[in-house]
């Protein structure tokens, strides 16, 4: 039985994500390069991954550029966004508390995250008043 399409980036392509933000817009050669470093894998299936991740939309090849370009078609921002909302409805019920609350538990906050923490919930709790 086939997985389900998603749109949500798989492991893999999280690597080749993260390779991207890091390095701007970059050629095949290049990011396979950069995989190699952490997996080994061959080319052509570097080049089928960007295929897939081109008909997903995480990626964007400019087509006028010899060897072809790629960059990120979403900012690390946006992604670590959508794959949280997922989460949270997927795993907590659609509780983010339920999220932050495990989170804490699960792993000590340094002084300076816990620091940000609280500026980040005084600064929600103004702009609800």
């Amino acid at each position: 039985m086939a997985r389900p399409a998603t749109d949500q980036p798989t492991d893999v392509e999280l690597q080749i994500l993260r390779i991207l933000w890091d390095g701007g817009k970059l050629t095949v050669r290049d990011i396979h390069s950069a995989i190699q470093q952490f997996k080994d894998t061959n080319y052509s299936t570097t080049v089928k991954m960007l295929s897939v991740m081109l008909e997903k939309n995480l990626v964007v090849r400019d087509e006028n550029a010899r060897p072809h370009v790629y960059r990120a078609a979403i900012s690390r921002q946006k992604a670590q966004q959508q794959m949280l909302k997922g989460m949270v409805k997927k795993l907590f019920d659609g509780s983010t508390a339920s999220l932050v609350m495990q989170a804490l538990s699960t792993q000590k906050a340094s002084k300076d995250e816990l620091a940000e923490i609280r500026q980040l919930i005084e600064k929600i709790e103004k702009g609800k008043k």
